[in-house]
């Protein structure tokens, strides 16, 4: 659909803010929404950080929560399809108008704001949480699940007390700006926790696991973990109480297993995103609802087990293609990479896998590269057109590259480039995997998707 001109500059504006960088701190979005009269204290929050699954999880909570007859409120990022996907009410994403109605109230502020020498520029991120917030008050789901950008402690979305906090799990990322270890980045993702409000985490590294229950210590807060079934006894002193999950087996739409928590009993749960991670995402947005109702929120298992089997999270092990076998996956660091090739070799079979990859220069790729590159049959590498996308030249030098893949590499500078080549050179019972970057992902679904020439290819 074509977008009106208002929406295009607006849009234009926002990510303009982009070219000044990445400047941490809460003192911007506080003076930002103080000047917006504070839309984000009048709203009930679910609050999701960790490392990878926090989207899958936002969506199995927010569908969960719909198909039990509330109004419900979703912040992700980034976004897939289009900008407006990043916040949503019941699955139908803001207009572009009212888009470009937040945008001209917000504007002013942000020059505002950033003629302050005590503050300076917003950063792109805090102006659109700002418009989140804006778009929610006006329109007052009964929750808002508001997904954490990076880290936590100096996240914008950290302004906000939720009535439950959880952290699908914690590995090493941008380690540049949240710290070189897995205890220091865990220090920076715990910070969304607040006082007297419960936690739940799927985390398993000991030393992420002691960092998350010293938190929940200082605070007062409740913690609860999640693990698999069997586990529940070996859950050290200090937690408030386990979730577990177990019994997964693949069935024709998708995965089944069966979720154990303090008053639910599920079993038999029906999942259509594939890989094993998705089940314990699933477990833990279970272990996160099941803590709202001990609050008083009516989540009746007929409305929960279809909630969560009809969870669509595009751009997770999608399918978007038969002849060849065309699937889109958005990792994006070391541990969702290892994830991905785990699952692959779990969910398809193919005769040979076609690579398409295009990765952001703040990423591992040494350690992606080590985990993805040994299924690669052929590879093509690519930049997806965003600021912070490596350069093929980077990609191209790996040292990971030579160590763990020996066949040819095709260099393409447009994602859809890539694709189209990575078509050309699958036959019928092949698989064509692009990877790398939700960006890289984002471009090609779009390409393939909506390119009449690439009919002919998917089957």
């Amino acid at each position: 659909m074509k977008r009106s001109q208002s929406y295009q500059r607006a849009l234009g504006w926002i990510h303009s803010i982009g070219r000044f960088g990445m400047n941490q701190g809460l003192e911007r979005i506080k003076a930002l929404l103080d000047r917006l009269g504070n839309p984000h204290k009048d709203l009930p929050y679910l609050h999701i950080g960790g490392t990878n699954g926090k989207g899958s999880t936002a969506a199995m909570v927010a569908s969960v929560l719909r198909s039990c007859g509330y109004r419900v409120g979703l912040y992700t990022s980034p976004y897939l399809v289009s900008f407006t996907n990043r916040f949503s009410i019941d699955g139908e994403d803001i207009s572009p108008q009212e888009l470009v109605e937040y945008v001209e109230r917000v504007r002013p502020l942000v020059d505002e704001i950033k003629g302050d020498p005590q503050l300076g520029q917003p950063t792109e991120f805090e102006v659109v949480t700002a418009l989140a917030f804006l778009f929610f008050v006006r329109h007052r789901p009964d929750l808002v699940v508001l997904e954490v950008g990076l880290g936590g402690r100096l996240d914008a979305t950290n302004v906000i007390t939720p009535l439950v906090s959880m952290l699908t799990n914690v590995s090493l990322e941008h380690t540049r700006v949240l710290g070189e270890s897995v205890e220091a980045i865990a220090g920076e993702k715990v910070e969304i926790i607040k006082p007297g409000v419960p936690v739940v985490t799927a985390a398993t590294d000991p030393a992420v696991l002691q960092v998350i229950l010293e938190a929940c210590r200082r605070r007062g807060a409740p913690g609860y973990r999640v693990v698999p079934a069997g586990d529940g006894q070996k859950v050290s002193p200090g937690w408030s109480g386990a979730f577990s999950y177990g019994e997964r087996k693949l069935v024709p739409l998708g995965q089944q297993f069966t979720y154990h928590g303090p008053e639910w009993e599920l079993p038999g749960l029906v999942i259509s995103l594939r890989g094993g991670h998705q089940v314990v995402n699933a477990a833990t947005a279970l272990a996160g609802l099941e803590l709202l109702s001990q609050q008083g929120f009516q989540l009746p298992e007929g409305g929960v087990r279809p909630g969560l089997k009809n969870t669509v999270w595009p751009g997770r092990l999608e399918i978007v293609g038969k002849s060849p076998l065309v699937v889109l996956d958005g990792a994006h660091n070391p541990a969702a990479m290892e994830q991905l090739a785990l699952s692959v070799a779990e969910h398809f079979r193919y005769r040979r896998l076609v690579l398409v990859l295009g990765i952001l220069a703040d990423k591992d790729k040494e350690a992606m590269f080590r985990h993805i590159l040994p299924l690669a049959h052929r590879l093509v590498l690519t930049r997806p057109a965003y600021g912070r996308a490596a350069s093929l030249e980077e990609l191209a030098a790996s040292k990971a590259l030579a160590a763990f893949y020996s066949g040819p590499v095709q260099i393409e500078k447009t994602v859809v480039g890539a694709v189209e080549q990575a078509l050309k050179l699958a036959g019928k019972m092949d698989l064509v995997l692009v990877a790398g970057s939700l960006y890289t992902v984002s471009e090609a679904r779009d390409y393939l998707l909506n390119s009449g020439d690439s009919c002919r290819k998917r089957g």
